[in-house]
């Protein structure tokens, strides 16, 4: 029999503080939103012979689920120790890398993908008890050739991007290869390995689907692979009625996804895998560029960050952001050089830094303007303390 395999990813973020603000405001959207994620370890137990899940969780959500006072707020709804503590398990779950505050990575300056990055692992590394995370998920889906080279520094094997942005280097590749196979891309002497996204089925996973029509288009789309082809989902898996329903005949886990299990159980040919596992049996396949995007929006093809970057206030933000950017990377160099052994400007500077970042946070700028404000008042707050960092050099 052929085997088809599928690789789940699901893409988990709250902005910082939007889950406590639900709490207060919107109590059964927050409920909700703490289910989705619990349901699923709880959902999968038993199933670690067949499920195979990756889950990106923005810094911004791990640092809410580990916060104290977060989980004493929360403990009547779910256990956030436990939960942390089940999506340790590396036989249901490979947890990708990705960016702290959840930034649109190619619209920030460099220095600061390198601060969002390394952030996550800190926070990461500490709560999964690990060290190495095999693939990168970058927020939005919204990735540029130029971030090869970081993503490398940092350790990644893989990064996911959205199938509507990939070409082949040279020559030609049919659409079954493209979409189906991993392959390697290269910038400036580093390459790495990328697993494309089928934005088709992904859009379908996201809003609700048949097992049955599933299985039928996956073997269609599939038919004239002459490989074991590697069928890439991946979607929010905390949005929309199809993952936050609380009732199993009616949900994801319930309806799709364990009866999927069970059909791979009972010797189907759908085989969910860890897109390592796979790597490490099938190899990858030819060289592609991936041309600048990020995935799809409810009205957003992806190309050109327009849902980003679409009005003259989301860009003035940007561009101001920018120069902030660079007035405080600049006071970090003058401090390593000419105050190092001072305490102070360090935690004067670091208190600037932080909310550079989360000002970048996507969200910031995805909801049109209505968010901007919320990036301006960071960067506010982060040029106060980078004056208060001056006067005391």
């Amino acid at each position: 029999m052929r085997h088809i395999h599928h690789a789940l990813v699901l893409n988990f973020h709250q902005p910082p503080g939007n889950l406590q603000h639900l709490l207060q405001h919107a109590p059964w959207e927050a409920e909700e939103i703490l289910f989705s994620l619990d349901r699923m370890p709880r959902s999968l137990w038993g199933w670690e012979d067949q499920a195979r899940v990756h889950l990106a969780l923005s810094g911004t959500l791990l640092e809410t689920l580990s916060n104290p006072e977060f989980q004493a707020q929360v403990y009547g709804i779910i256990d956030c120790g436990s939960l942390l503590w089940h999506l340790q398990n590396e036989q249901l779950f490979s947890i990708l890398g990705t960016g702290y505050y959840h930034p649109v990575l190619p619209l920030i300056p460099p220095a600061d993908r390198e601060e969002h990055l390394a952030r996550w692992l800190g926070i990461a590394r500490h709560l999964f008890s690990r060290t190495h995370f095999a693939g990168f998920w970058p927020p939005e889906m919204a990735f540029s050739m130029e971030l090869i080279p970081l993503l490398r520094r940092f350790g990644y094997r893989y990064v996911l991007v959205d199938g509507e942005h990939v070409k082949p280097k040279k020559g030609k590749m049919r659409w079954e290869e493209i979409h189906y196979r991993p392959h390697i891309a290269r910038y400036e002497g580093q390459e790495i390995i990328v697993i494309v996204r089928d934005r088709a089925l992904s859009d379908a996973q996201e809003a609700g689907m048949e097992l049955g029509w599933f299985m039928h288009e996956v073997e269609e789309r599939t038919r004239w692979c002459d490989f074991p082809p590697l069928v890439t989902t991946a979607s929010d898996g905390d949005n929309g009625g199809w993952f936050r329903n609380v009732r199993m005949d009616s949900n994801f886990w319930g309806v799709f996804y364990l009866p999927l299990l069970e059909l791979s159980r009972a010797g189907g040919a759908l085989r969910p895998t860890f897109v390592q596992d796979y790597i490490d049996r099938y190899g990858v396949h030819g060289e592609v560029v991936v041309e600048t995007g990020a995935w799809n929006t409810s009205w957003h093809s992806g190309h050109g960050f327009t849902q980003w970057t679409g009005s003259q206030t989301q860009r003035n933000t940007l561009a101001r952001l920018s120069g902030i950017s660079e007035a405080i990377h600049r006071a970090r160099w003058e401090i390593g050089e000419n105050y190092a052994h001072s305490p102070e400007l360090h935690a004067l500077l670091e208190e600037a830094m932080w909310r550079l970042l989360r000002s970048e946070t996507s969200c910031n700028f995805y909801w049109g303007e209505d968010w901007v404000s919320r990036a301006d008042a960071d960067l506010g707050e982060a040029l106060h303390y980078l004056h208060q960092v001056r006067k005391k050099m």
